[in-house]
Protein backbone atom coordinates (compact mmCIF):
# COMPACT_ATOMS: atom_id res chain seq x y z
CA UNK A 1 0.00 0.00 0.00
CA UNK A 2 0.90 3.47 -0.81
CA UNK A 3 1.55 6.24 2.20
CA UNK A 4 -0.83 8.78 2.53
CA UNK A 5 0.26 12.02 3.95
CA UNK A 6 -1.63 15.04 5.58
CA UNK A 7 -1.85 17.52 7.58
CA UNK A 8 -2.91 17.80 11.51
CA UNK A 9 -3.93 21.49 12.48
CA UNK A 10 -4.37 22.38 16.17
CA UNK A 11 -6.37 24.85 14.74
CA UNK A 12 -4.68 27.69 17.53
CA UNK A 13 -5.46 31.40 17.12
CA UNK A 14 -4.81 34.47 19.01
CA UNK A 15 -4.72 38.18 18.92
CA UNK A 16 -0.91 38.81 19.45
CA UNK A 17 1.76 40.59 16.93
CA UNK A 18 2.57 37.93 13.96
CA UNK A 19 -0.56 35.91 14.18
CA UNK A 20 -2.36 35.07 11.27
CA UNK A 21 -5.45 33.76 13.39
CA UNK A 22 -6.63 36.45 15.66
CA UNK A 23 -10.02 35.08 16.08
CA UNK A 24 -11.97 31.67 16.26
CA UNK A 25 -13.63 32.48 12.66
CA UNK A 26 -9.95 33.12 11.93
CA UNK A 27 -9.05 29.95 12.45
CA UNK A 28 -12.01 28.13 10.90
CA UNK A 29 -11.97 29.63 7.64
CA UNK A 30 -8.09 28.96 7.40
CA UNK A 31 -8.95 25.42 8.23
CA UNK A 32 -11.32 25.19 5.42
CA UNK A 33 -9.05 27.26 2.62
CA UNK A 34 -5.50 24.90 3.67
CA UNK A 35 -7.41 21.75 2.98
CA UNK A 36 -8.44 23.15 -0.37
CA UNK A 37 -5.17 24.28 -0.99
CA UNK A 38 -3.44 20.82 0.22
CA UNK A 39 -6.15 18.94 -1.55
CA UNK A 40 -4.76 21.05 -4.94
CA UNK A 41 -1.13 19.95 -4.19
CA UNK A 42 -2.25 16.14 -3.42
CA UNK A 43 -1.83 15.85 0.04
CA UNK A 44 -4.48 13.23 0.72
CA UNK A 45 -5.80 14.12 4.28
CA UNK A 46 -6.97 17.27 6.43
CA UNK A 47 -6.84 16.44 9.94
CA UNK A 48 -7.88 18.77 12.88
CA UNK A 49 -6.82 18.60 16.44
CA UNK A 50 -9.82 18.85 19.20
CA UNK A 51 -9.36 20.56 22.62
CA UNK A 52 -12.16 21.95 24.98
CA UNK A 53 -11.79 25.30 27.04
CA UNK A 54 -8.90 26.33 24.42
CA UNK A 55 -8.36 28.81 21.95
CA UNK A 56 -8.40 26.19 19.61
CA UNK A 57 -10.78 24.36 17.61
CA UNK A 58 -13.25 22.28 19.50
CA UNK A 59 -16.32 21.57 17.65
CA UNK A 60 -14.93 19.17 14.69
CA UNK A 61 -18.67 18.18 12.61
CA UNK A 62 -19.61 21.96 11.53
CA UNK A 63 -16.04 21.96 10.35
CA UNK A 64 -15.62 18.98 8.81
CA UNK A 65 -18.33 18.84 6.95
CA UNK A 66 -17.85 22.35 5.76
CA UNK A 67 -14.66 20.88 4.30
CA UNK A 68 -16.34 17.89 2.98
CA UNK A 69 -18.66 20.14 1.27
CA UNK A 70 -15.55 22.37 -0.42
CA UNK A 71 -13.48 19.49 -1.17
CA UNK A 72 -13.87 16.33 -3.53
CA UNK A 73 -10.89 13.92 -2.63
CA UNK A 74 -8.83 14.86 0.17
CA UNK A 75 -10.02 12.55 3.56
CA UNK A 76 -11.35 14.74 6.47
CA UNK A 77 -10.95 13.51 10.04
CA UNK A 78 -9.90 14.56 13.34
CA UNK A 79 -6.67 13.38 15.97
CA UNK A 80 -8.35 13.24 18.18
CA UNK A 81 -12.10 14.03 19.94
CA UNK A 82 -12.15 13.26 23.43
CA UNK A 83 -14.72 10.63 23.48
CA UNK A 84 -14.91 11.96 27.29
CA UNK A 85 -16.96 15.08 26.45
CA UNK A 86 -19.50 13.32 23.95
CA UNK A 87 -23.03 11.57 24.01
CA UNK A 88 -22.21 8.99 21.85
CA UNK A 89 -25.69 8.82 19.60
CA UNK A 90 -25.74 12.22 19.10
CA UNK A 91 -21.91 11.78 17.70
CA UNK A 92 -23.53 9.14 15.87
CA UNK A 93 -25.41 11.62 14.09
CA UNK A 94 -22.90 14.29 13.51
CA UNK A 95 -20.33 11.70 12.17
CA UNK A 96 -23.03 9.93 9.20
CA UNK A 97 -24.24 13.91 8.35
CA UNK A 98 -20.10 14.61 7.86
CA UNK A 99 -19.14 11.19 6.11
CA UNK A 100 -22.60 11.62 4.05
CA UNK A 101 -21.75 15.33 3.30
CA UNK A 102 -18.08 14.74 2.09
CA UNK A 103 -18.68 11.23 0.08
CA UNK A 104 -17.47 8.59 2.36
CA UNK A 105 -14.65 10.66 2.95
CA UNK A 106 -14.60 10.84 7.21
CA UNK A 107 -11.56 9.22 8.85
CA UNK A 108 -12.64 9.54 12.63
CA UNK A 109 -9.72 9.80 15.47
CA UNK A 110 -11.44 9.22 18.82
CA UNK A 111 -9.43 8.60 22.35
CA UNK A 112 -9.46 9.32 25.98
CA UNK A 113 -7.84 13.00 24.81
CA UNK A 114 -4.84 14.12 26.41
CA UNK A 115 -4.24 16.54 29.03
CA UNK A 116 -5.95 19.59 29.44
CA UNK A 117 -6.31 22.92 31.58
CA UNK A 118 -9.86 22.32 32.35
CA UNK A 119 -10.01 20.94 35.84
CA UNK A 120 -12.52 17.91 35.29
CA UNK A 121 -13.58 19.41 31.96
CA UNK A 122 -16.02 17.00 31.14
CA UNK A 123 -18.30 17.20 33.95
CA UNK A 124 -18.79 20.42 33.06
CA UNK A 125 -20.27 19.25 30.30
CA UNK A 126 -22.33 17.20 32.12
CA UNK A 127 -20.68 13.82 31.92
CA UNK A 128 -19.01 12.33 35.30
CA UNK A 129 -17.49 8.75 35.24
CA UNK A 130 -19.42 6.20 37.18
CA UNK A 131 -18.70 5.14 40.82
CA UNK A 132 -15.30 2.87 40.10
CA UNK A 133 -14.94 3.74 36.72
CA UNK A 134 -12.04 5.59 36.13
CA UNK A 135 -12.65 8.63 32.81
CA UNK A 136 -10.24 6.76 30.56
CA UNK A 137 -12.50 3.67 31.38
CA UNK A 138 -15.94 5.81 30.22
CA UNK A 139 -14.05 7.13 27.20
CA UNK A 140 -13.73 3.64 26.16
CA UNK A 141 -17.09 2.63 27.16
CA UNK A 142 -18.33 5.58 25.35
CA UNK A 143 -16.36 4.49 22.25
CA UNK A 144 -18.09 1.19 22.12
CA UNK A 145 -21.55 2.30 21.95
CA UNK A 146 -20.70 4.75 19.62
CA UNK A 147 -19.47 1.85 17.26
CA UNK A 148 -22.65 -0.22 18.30
CA UNK A 149 -24.62 2.72 16.84
CA UNK A 150 -22.81 3.97 13.65
CA UNK A 151 -22.68 0.48 12.51
CA UNK A 152 -27.25 0.26 12.84
CA UNK A 153 -27.58 -1.08 16.17
CA UNK A 154 -30.84 -0.65 17.87
CA UNK A 155 -30.51 1.98 20.49
CA UNK A 156 -34.04 3.02 21.46
CA UNK A 157 -37.66 1.39 21.54
CA UNK A 158 -40.60 2.65 19.58
CA UNK A 159 -43.46 3.79 21.72
CA UNK A 160 -46.50 1.77 21.26
CA UNK A 161 -48.97 4.33 21.69
CA UNK A 162 -47.71 5.84 18.87
CA UNK A 163 -46.99 2.57 16.68
CA UNK A 164 -50.15 0.94 17.46
CA UNK A 165 -49.34 -0.69 20.29
CA UNK A 166 -45.91 -2.32 17.78
CA UNK A 167 -42.91 -2.57 20.01
CA UNK A 168 -39.59 -2.09 18.13
CA UNK A 169 -35.77 -1.60 18.27
CA UNK A 170 -34.54 1.41 16.81
CA UNK A 171 -31.49 2.89 15.06
CA UNK A 172 -29.43 6.57 14.69
CA UNK A 173 -30.17 7.68 11.56
CA UNK A 174 -28.80 8.76 9.37
CA UNK A 175 -26.85 6.12 8.87
CA UNK A 176 -23.08 6.19 6.48
CA UNK A 177 -21.83 2.95 4.97
CA UNK A 178 -18.62 1.87 5.65
CA UNK A 179 -18.45 4.36 8.45
CA UNK A 180 -17.47 2.15 11.24
CA UNK A 181 -14.78 0.78 9.13
CA UNK A 182 -13.07 4.92 9.11
CA UNK A 183 -12.85 4.81 12.86
CA UNK A 184 -9.62 5.54 14.49
CA UNK A 185 -8.90 5.18 18.23
CA UNK A 186 -5.55 7.84 19.23
CA UNK A 187 -3.70 5.21 21.26
CA UNK A 188 -0.91 6.31 23.55
CA UNK A 189 0.04 2.86 25.35
CA UNK A 190 0.85 -0.15 23.48
CA UNK A 191 -1.97 -1.62 26.19
CA UNK A 192 -4.56 0.49 24.27
CA UNK A 193 -3.18 -0.42 21.26
CA UNK A 194 -4.31 -3.73 21.51
CA UNK A 195 -7.81 -2.63 22.86
CA UNK A 196 -8.17 -0.63 20.04
CA UNK A 197 -6.88 -3.54 17.65
CA UNK A 198 -10.16 -5.82 19.20
CA UNK A 199 -12.68 -3.68 18.61
CA UNK A 200 -11.57 -3.57 15.13
CA UNK A 201 -10.84 0.18 15.25
CA UNK A 202 -8.09 1.83 12.89
CA UNK A 203 -4.90 3.11 14.69
CA UNK A 204 -4.26 6.63 15.53
CA UNK A 205 -0.50 6.21 17.17
CA UNK A 206 0.27 9.51 19.89
CA UNK A 207 3.50 11.57 19.36
CA UNK A 208 2.92 11.39 23.24
CA UNK A 209 3.29 7.42 24.37
CA UNK A 210 2.73 7.49 28.33
CA UNK A 211 5.05 4.95 28.73
CA UNK A 212 8.75 4.37 28.65
CA UNK A 213 10.57 1.55 27.93
CA UNK A 214 14.26 3.15 27.19
CA UNK A 215 14.11 2.61 23.92
CA UNK A 216 13.94 5.66 21.27
CA UNK A 217 10.64 7.10 20.35
CA UNK A 218 10.65 5.69 17.02
CA UNK A 219 11.11 2.14 18.43
CA UNK A 220 9.01 2.26 21.41
CA UNK A 221 6.36 3.72 18.63
CA UNK A 222 7.05 0.90 16.02
CA UNK A 223 6.75 -1.42 18.39
CA UNK A 224 3.18 -0.46 19.60
CA UNK A 225 1.88 -0.40 15.59
CA UNK A 226 3.40 -4.03 15.65
CA UNK A 227 1.69 -5.41 18.96
CA UNK A 228 -1.67 -3.23 17.05
CA UNK A 229 -1.24 -5.31 13.95
CA UNK A 230 -0.99 -8.97 15.36
CA UNK A 231 -4.02 -8.38 17.85
CA UNK A 232 -6.40 -6.84 15.24
CA UNK A 233 -9.76 -8.57 14.80
CA UNK A 234 -11.57 -8.40 11.70
CA UNK A 235 -11.31 -9.71 7.78
CA UNK A 236 -9.67 -5.87 6.20
CA UNK A 237 -6.40 -4.70 6.59
CA UNK A 238 -6.22 -1.82 9.23
CA UNK A 239 -4.58 1.38 8.81
CA UNK A 240 -2.19 3.06 11.41
CA UNK A 241 -1.08 6.62 11.08
CA UNK A 242 1.48 8.34 13.03
CA UNK A 243 2.27 12.11 13.51
CA UNK A 244 5.64 14.29 13.46
CA UNK A 245 6.32 17.90 13.57
CA UNK A 246 8.11 18.64 10.51
CA UNK A 247 9.37 22.21 9.82
CA UNK A 248 11.68 22.52 6.28
CA UNK A 249 14.06 25.62 5.94
CA UNK A 250 13.84 27.22 2.73
CA UNK A 251 14.00 30.68 2.88
CA UNK A 252 15.43 33.20 5.61
CA UNK A 253 11.92 33.63 7.09
CA UNK A 254 11.65 29.75 8.10
CA UNK A 255 15.18 29.91 9.75
CA UNK A 256 13.98 33.22 11.55
CA UNK A 257 10.75 31.46 12.98
CA UNK A 258 12.57 28.05 13.61
CA UNK A 259 16.31 28.43 13.23
CA UNK A 260 17.87 25.42 12.23
CA UNK A 261 17.88 22.59 14.99
CA UNK A 262 14.67 20.17 15.46
CA UNK A 263 14.46 18.58 19.17
CA UNK A 264 15.22 15.23 20.26
CA UNK A 265 12.95 13.08 21.91
CA UNK A 266 11.58 14.16 25.91
CA UNK A 267 10.98 12.16 28.56
CA UNK A 268 9.21 13.60 31.36
CA UNK A 269 6.43 12.71 34.13
CA UNK A 270 2.78 13.08 32.58
CA UNK A 271 0.05 13.31 34.55
CA UNK A 272 2.65 11.08 37.14
CA UNK A 273 3.29 8.55 34.46
CA UNK A 274 6.88 8.52 33.34
CA UNK A 275 6.21 9.58 29.06
CA UNK A 276 8.04 10.20 25.96
CA UNK A 277 7.55 12.42 23.34
CA UNK A 278 8.55 12.41 19.85
CA UNK A 279 11.47 15.00 18.29
CA UNK A 280 10.73 17.67 15.95
CA UNK A 281 12.00 17.58 12.66
CA UNK A 282 13.83 21.00 11.40
CA UNK A 283 16.22 22.02 9.01
CA UNK A 284 16.78 21.50 5.30
CA UNK A 285 14.33 19.56 3.65
CA UNK A 286 16.67 16.64 2.33
CA UNK A 287 18.35 16.11 5.51
CA UNK A 288 14.61 15.14 6.83
CA UNK A 289 13.47 13.32 4.33
CA UNK A 290 16.93 10.67 5.23
CA UNK A 291 16.03 10.90 8.61
CA UNK A 292 12.44 10.89 8.40
CA UNK A 293 13.27 7.53 6.14
CA UNK A 294 15.04 5.93 9.13
CA UNK A 295 12.21 6.52 11.24
CA UNK A 296 11.30 3.03 12.45
CA UNK A 297 7.33 4.18 13.02
CA UNK A 298 7.35 6.10 9.75
CA UNK A 299 8.24 2.97 8.22
CA UNK A 300 5.74 0.83 9.69
CA UNK A 301 3.03 3.78 9.24
CA UNK A 302 0.85 3.74 6.53
CA UNK A 303 -0.35 7.34 6.99
CA UNK A 304 1.86 10.10 8.37
CA UNK A 305 0.28 13.73 9.46
CA UNK A 306 2.82 16.90 9.31
CA UNK A 307 1.21 19.07 12.02
CA UNK A 308 0.95 22.41 10.80
CA UNK A 309 2.12 25.89 12.30
CA UNK A 310 -1.36 27.19 11.56
CA UNK A 311 -1.44 30.70 13.02
CA UNK A 312 1.05 31.74 10.17
CA UNK A 313 -1.51 31.41 8.05
CA UNK A 314 -2.75 29.55 4.47
CA UNK A 315 -0.12 30.65 2.18
CA UNK A 316 2.47 29.90 4.71
CA UNK A 317 1.22 26.65 5.58
CA UNK A 318 0.73 25.74 1.99
CA UNK A 319 3.75 26.20 1.01
CA UNK A 320 5.06 23.91 3.90
CA UNK A 321 3.16 21.65 2.63
CA UNK A 322 3.94 21.56 -1.30
CA UNK A 323 7.79 21.37 0.08
CA UNK A 324 6.74 18.42 2.28
CA UNK A 325 5.11 16.62 -0.98
CA UNK A 326 7.75 17.62 -3.14
CA UNK A 327 10.85 16.99 -1.22
CA UNK A 328 10.29 14.83 1.92
CA UNK A 329 7.33 12.85 1.47
CA UNK A 330 8.95 10.88 -1.70
CA UNK A 331 11.38 9.75 0.65
CA UNK A 332 8.80 7.62 2.94
CA UNK A 333 7.13 6.01 0.03
CA UNK A 334 4.65 8.52 -0.84
CA UNK A 335 3.19 9.01 -4.31
CA UNK A 336 1.57 11.79 -5.81
CA UNK A 337 -2.28 11.06 -6.57
CA UNK A 338 -1.54 11.47 -10.31
CA UNK A 339 0.96 9.21 -10.19
CA UNK A 340 -0.45 5.84 -8.21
Amino acid sequence: MDKKIGFLSFGHWRDVAGSQTRTGADALLQTIELAEAAEEIGVDGAFVRVHHFERQLASPFPLLSAIGARTRRIEIGTGVIDMRYENPLYMAEEAAVADLISGGRLQLGVSRGSPETALRGAENFGYVAPEGSTPAEMARTKTEIFLQAIQGAAVARTDPERTGGVSGGLAIQPQSPGLAERIWWGAGTRATATWAAELGMNLQSSTLLSEDTGVPFDQLQAEQIRMYRDAFQGDRTPRVSISRSVLPITTDVDRLYFGERGEADQVGLLEGVRSRFGRTYVGDPDRIARELAQDEAVREADTVLFTVPNQLGVEYNARILSTIAEHIAPAIGWKHPDAR
